[in-house]
């Protein structure tokens, strides 16, 4: 993060509103203590009205109504009257008929509670707060050949190569050239058992692929280094590492309003200048009908605008919302913000990807089968030269497992390299044109496979391998396959899933339908559809939406981006790095652990009910005090018990802070991920 100074920065915004909420708690105290002592001069001293006690009182109207008027004033100008405008309308209302010790005991109650109410609600902050203060504030950087020299984290740059010592923080987002160590992830993706970390193979390879490395190679700013020393090349800014992106969206998750809150907001709207109403309304009928004197009225009139003030409606669902999405970051899982917290808790089907995702997302080659003759020789170093061009994770896997087998006498150069989107990738290789992909780029030249090619093809597909053909010039050279094996836990998860009443699990895949079946077998969904181009899993999800709302798509992120989008909720694996998977979904599991997929569900219903359990505790406390009122609850005991509910709301949904991840994920078996 930057250091700048700027006042409409999160952090100093962050700031100011803690600083406000120590002297708001410090004026409270202030306008408890005149309040107290007005009390004592009037009663037990017995000095005159118009006295002392009256100073007092009024010391504690500005001690007790400075925030609450400034927050008024506030509101009142963006047109809204909300709960601190009706406060004050009572206050000066209770004092116009003198009655000040009833006005001076509701605004230092209020007051009070508010600020309670505020330093609750920090803890929930201050989680966020500990991720802020998790990246170190210096680091040591080598440039070219000299010795490594202490800077500050601001005046890192991409490239630069940092040295991380034994037991100390990560600066920035890299990946590993040089020493081995374990590094502790937990506070960045929520794993429990730090991770192994290795160098890279290939550095220049790695500086183009950063985004796709294996968890092996990749580090994040804030994690803690093992008894290894490391060497890391810097892949993104402190203010741009993956520590501060999740520091940012946790702290503007709440601009995500829920639907029950957006429903509160706009039951607000009316329900405030409603109280008003019902208040002249009480005022008139109690003079006219009860014929009580104008003073009695008035201030039962003020009794019931306090009553019916609706605090620990506002909030009720706020405060759960907070207490939910930072839960969750300490566990891995970015919520961005109530809408997906509370929707995901009432998701009915979920559409997984299956490369990635269900599957590890590591294939490895599995067949090499060249045409007969000269040609065939050519095949392994023609596609270790295409390949190492590409990022695709399938790439990748080639170059490791074959590009050993190229000898420096048959080694080629590729270049020209250009996707074919859902078909495969060509090259240039010494003047020829090469083509590397699935049977269908091959179908649509209408060009037919030599038989020793065809029989290897279809045997390899028959057996759940994923098949790429390659093509140089006019001639075949032959097939290879790679496969990715499914996780071990994917089988259990969308069993714990399906055992809380999500119904349908649907996988989708760009891969031939024979290899989606067999993975669709293994892991236990209902459907699997394969053969997928990005535009036909957008259309896979919208017909799913249409018998099953709403709809959850799980995948990496970045290819499954607009799947994601055109689902209810788009849930991201393994997003720690990835600025695309970061931005685009609604739900982002920092680790690549799907066992975290129904710790989330949980946590969102957990979240729904204690919503519905607020809702419903303060709406009936606002009927019980309407009516105590008119039975003759005075104002104080009114704003006592008003006040008092607001806090149990906030305590209740602090509750969540608590939240245990449950027995389905205990019961998962976690794999080890296959070697790279």
């Amino acid at each position: 993060m930057t250091t700048s100074t700027a006042t409409n920065s999160p952090a100093a915004m962050e700031e100011h509103a803690h600083g406000s909420a120590r002297w708001e708690l410090w004026f409270a105290v202030v306008a408890g203590i005149t309040y107290a002592a007005g009390m004592i001069a009037e009663y037990a001293v017995g000095l005159p009205l118009m006295g002392l006690p009256l100073i007092l009182f009024i010391a504690t109207y500005f001690f007790g109504g400075f925030f609450t008027v400034r927050t008024a004033v506030t509101s009142t100008l963006r047109g809204k009257f909300e709960v601190d405008f009706l406060m004050i309308v009572a206050a000066i209302g209770a004092a116009l008929i003198g009655k000040w010790a009833e006005g001076a005991v509701l605004l230092f109650l209020f007051s009070l509670g508010h600020a309670l109410e505020e330093y609750a609600m920090s803890r929930a902050s201050k989680s966020i707060e500990a991720l802020a203060e998790l990246a170190p504030r210096t680091a040591l950087v080598r440039r070219g050949d000299d010795d490594p020299v202490e800077v500050p984290v601001e005046q890192i740059v991409v490239g630069d190569v940092v040295v991380v010592r034994p037991n100390s923080r990560i600066p920035s987002d890299g990946f590993v050239i040089a020493g081995i160590s374990a590094v502790d992830q937990s506070a960045v993706t929520g794993e429990s058992m730090p991770v192994e970390k290795e160098p890279v193979a290939d550095r220049e390879r790695a500086i183009r692929t950063v985004d796709t490395l294996p968890a092996a190679n990749r580090v994040f700013a804030g994690t803690v280094n093992g008894s290894g020393v490391l060497e890391v090349v810097v892949s993104a800014t402190a203010a741009d590492s993956t520590l501060s992106k999740v520091v940012e969206l946790v702290r503007t998750a709440d601009q995500a309003a829920s639907p029950t809150q957006q429903f509160i907001n706009r039951f607000q709207r009316w329900y405030v200048p409603a109280v008003i109403l019902a208040v002249a309304a009480t005022l008139l009928i109690a003079m006219s009908i009860f014929s009580q004197p104008f003073t009695d009225a008035f201030y039962l009139a003020m009794t019931v605008l306090v009553a019916a003030s609706p605090c620990a409606l506002a909030i009720a669902t706020p405060a759960a919302v907070l207490a939910g999405v930072a839960r969750a970051a300490r566990a891995g899982v970015l919520v961005k913000g109530g809408a997906p917290l509370e929707t995901l808790g009432r998701v009915r089907a979920m559409a997984f990807d299956k490369t990635g995702t269900l599957t590890w997302g590591n294939p490895q080659v599995t067949s090499v089968t060249p045409v007969d003759g000269v040609d065939g020789s050519l095949l392994v170093p023609t596609l270790v030269a295409v390949e190492s061009l590409s990022d695709h994770p399938l790439a990748a896997a080639i170059v490791r497992d074959l590009a050993g087998q190229v000898s420096a006498a048959e080694r080629v150069e590729a270049s020209d390299l250009n996707a074919v989107v859902g078909r495969g990738v060509r090259a240039a290789v010494e003047g020829e044109v090469v083509e590397v992909g699935n049977l269908r780029m091959f179908d649509e030249q209408g060009l037919t496979l030599p038989s020793s090619v065809e029989d290897a093809y279809t045997e390899a597909r028959d057996s759940g391998q994923t098949l790429m053909i390659v093509r140089r010039g006019d001639r075949f050279l032959g097939v290879v396959g790679v496969m990715d094996t499914s996780r071990a836990e994917s089988a259990q998860v969308l069993r714990v899933l399906r055992s809380t009443n999500v119904g349908q699990l649907v996988m989708i895949s760009g891969d031939n339908q024979r290899v989606a079946d067999a993975v669709g077998r293994e892991v236990g969904v209902d459907t699997a559809i394969g053969e997928l181009l990005p535009e036909d899993k957008v259309a896979q999800i919208r017909r799913l939406a249409e018998t099953h709302r709403p709809i959850a798509m799980v995948g990496d992120g970045v290819n499954d981006a607009p799947a994601m989008a055109r689902a209810d909720i788009g849930i991201a694996m393994g997003a720690a790095g990835s600025t695309v998977a970061l931005e685009t979904c609604d739900i982002a599991l920092m680790s690549d652990d799907l066992g975290r997929v129904p710790f989330a569900v949980r946590l969102s219903r957990a979240t729904s009910r204690i919503i519905r359990q607020n809702l419903i505790a303060s709406l009936a406390i606002v009927v019980l005090l309407v009516i105590a009122t008119f039975i003759g609850l005075n104002i104080g005991a009114v704003v006592l018990i008003h006040e008092g509910s607001t806090l149990i709301v906030v305590a209740n949904a602090l509750r969540l802070l608590g939240f245990e991840r449950g027995k389905e994920h205990a019961g998962i078996d976690h794999e080890d991920r296959p070697s790279r």
